[in-house]
């Protein structure tokens, strides 16, 4: 049987996890990479603690995906377990830490997680061809890369990325060419990035770096728990980032948006002023020892109170429970953790095959989709490679 040829453009998370599961007995596989090395942004998301996904039920981890019942069936076929399972018998051991995030085993650096990878990819008798920047296609609808190279192939597999970080090559070009083609593709935009709020200079010179720890920010009905850190430009951390949406969409229509953040998510208002029935005991000091408030938590408060609004335990539990931030802007394109913006989920079908383009397919972030934190844009990533590669194997049977 003559094997069937697959070109994967791009070596990130997605297309390597492709090549991981592809069967070579069925095909032949070369991966193009612009860049002189692979995965140049995973590891750029790793420097800061590499979250590969999030241990939690996959119905609940599903839901966190905007258009997820698009991403459903390959979450499904290639969940947050599995991806434990297979990074273990590749020899990079997991561990769930705060929040259910998922890491490598402490003292495995990304780029050993990285090289594990690429050795399952290369142990499959696949290539890899560095510096091989893709520039269109043919008039016969052959891949033609710089230099003139030219690439005939049975099947096309696009892991384009998105448009941040340029320093890593990902800089979102390829959108007009797609769009020649007739490919409906959005303007890239910022998300998972941090956003501007306009400290009052007293409190941010005092609070800069410092974090919010269990609360919880809304945006209208949308509430997300979790932890903020404060910064001289805003706010950044995953309860901001799972707002992103909703964020986007507000400071499009107003160019502003109020969010509400509640600093005592697991206390009602009338526990909050029970507590501080506290006689003799001054109020920062309740707040301090009994409410267990940071310092910056009270100058939130304090910067939304005056003096009677301060000593009425009524007045302050409210205060507690709804601080108002407003939100004026966001970090630029390039540094946001992850963007929205690319292929339509319309022009592809279930197998994330372009449906004006049939045998040429479309995955990880060059689809226009978000994903709350990085942890959970890794793992559609890894989920969409592993189940394209599923369903090519299983078409070559038919």
């Amino acid at each position: 049987m003559v094997k069937k040829t697959i070109a994967i453009v791009g070596a990130g998370p997605a297309a390597l996890l492709a090549a991981s599961f592809i069967d070579p007995a069925k095909f032949d596989l070369c991966i193009y990479e612009k860049n002189r090395t692979a995965g140049r942004k995973f590891l750029v998301a790793g420097k800061g603690g590499l979250n590969l996904s999030y241990a939690e039920p996959l119905e609940e981890l599903i839901s966190k995906y905007t258009v997820s019942e698009f991403f459903t069936a390959a979450l499904k076929t290639f969940s947050n377990q599995d991806l434990r399972n297979y990074l273990y018998k590749i020899g990079i051991n997991t561990y769930v830490g705060s929040s259910n995030r998922i890491f490598p085993e402490k003292g495995i650096k990304p780029i050993e997680v990285l090289k594990a990878i690429l050795e399952k990819v290369l142990s499959q008798g696949f290539e890899i061809k560095y510096e091989h920047a893709w520039k269109s296609w043919t008039k016969h609808g052959d891949l033609l890369f710089e230099n003139d190279v030219i690439v005939k192939t049975d099947f096309q597999i696009f892991a384009l990325g998105g448009a941040s970080w340029k320093i890593t090559g990902s800089d979102g070009n390829w959108n007009s060419i797609f769009r020649e083609r007739g490919i409906d593709c959005h303007t890239f935009e910022a998300s998972n990035c941090a956003y501007q709020v306009k400290w009052p200079k007293a409190f941010i010179d005092k609070h800069e770096g410092t974090p919010l720890k269990n609360i919880a920010l809304s945006c209208g009905d949308k509430t997300i728990k979790g932890e903020l850190m404060i910064t001289r430009f805003g706010l950044e951390g995953a309860a901001i980032y799972g707002l992103s949406p909703e964020i986007r969409l507000a400071l499009k229509q107003t160019g502003k948006v109020v969010l509400s953040l509640d600093l005592k998510p697991l206390f009602p208002k009338e526990k909050l002023i029970d507590k501080m029935d506290r006689s003799g005991k001054k109020i920062t000091e309740i707040l301090k020892r009994y409410l267990k408030l940071s310092k910056a938590q009270i100058d939130l408060i304090k910067d939304q109170t005056n003096r009677n609004e301060f000593l009425d335990p009524e007045h302050l539990a409210e205060r507690i429970k709804d601080i108002k931030l407003e939100i004026v802007g966001k970090a630029d394109i390039d540094e946001a953790i992850s963007t929205v913006g690319g292929i339509d989920i319309k022009e592809l079908n279930s197998n994330f095959e372009l449906i004006k383009m049939p045998n040429h397919f479309c995955i990880g972030e060059m689809i226009d989709y978000d994903a709350p934190t990085g942890g959970y844009l890794l793992q559609s990533c890894f989920s969409m490679g592993a189940y394209l590669a599923q369903y090519l194997n299983e078409k070559e049977n038919q």
